[in-house]
Order: C-alpha cells, then structure tokens, then sequence
C-alpha cells in the first residue's frame, strides 16, 4: 500500500495546486475535503453537494479521480476498504510534506 500512496502523492505534487495554498489552515480544509471527495468519487458513494466548499472540493476530486483511474489501474484491483485506507494514507502524506514540513514559514503568519 505505501507504494500506491506514494504513486498518488506524486500525481497530485506534479498535477494539483490546491495543495499549496498559502495558509496551513487552507492546505489542512483543501487536502480534507478534496481527498475525503475523491474517496467517496471512487468508492461509488452518494455525493451531497451542499455548501458552495463542498461543490469546490468535488470538482477537483472528479478530475483527481480521473486521472488516478486512467493512469494507476492497480486501483480496480481495490476494494472499498482498499480505497479508504490509500486515501487517508495519502491525506497523511500530503498533511505532512504541504503543511508540518514545509519551509514556507508564512503558514502561519497570523496578521498575513
């Protein structure tokens, strides 16, 4: 599993901006949200779009989805609790490199 969430992780450090927003707080809601959606896209699961954040975070989960489907075909080899366990493996990668490793020390400017 490590090297499927690896795989994902390197997909969205080369194809997704959403990961870099310029507040720790935005990057920790976008990764939730987006990941959290995408998991759900994958899995087949009802999707209720009510908040104007929760139609944000689908429209990048569907075309993440997308590109997970098309380029790692290991996917369709997982099962529901497969699909869980790479996306919060992923969520916690991406935690890690975008926001408790990052250099970029305006995270966490208060008056910014």
């Amino acid at each position: 599993m490590n090297e499927k969430i690896e795989e994902v992780t390197a997909l969205i450090q080369k194809q997704c901006l959403w990961q870099f927003f310029s507040r720790s707080w935005d990057r920790e809601e976008n990764i939730e949200g987006i990941m959290t959606m995408t998991g759900k896209i994958l899995n087949g699961d009802k999707i209720n779009l009510v908040t104007p954040a929760d139609k944000a975070f689908y429209s990048d989960a569907k075309f993440l989805a997308a590109e997970i489907q098309k380029k790692m075909p290991w996917l369709f080899e997982l099962d529901k609790s497969g699909v869980l366990e790479l996306i919060e493996g992923v969520k916690e990668r991406l935690l890690y490199i975008a926001v408790k490793k990052s250099r970029n020390c305006e995270l966490n400017l208060s008056n910014y």
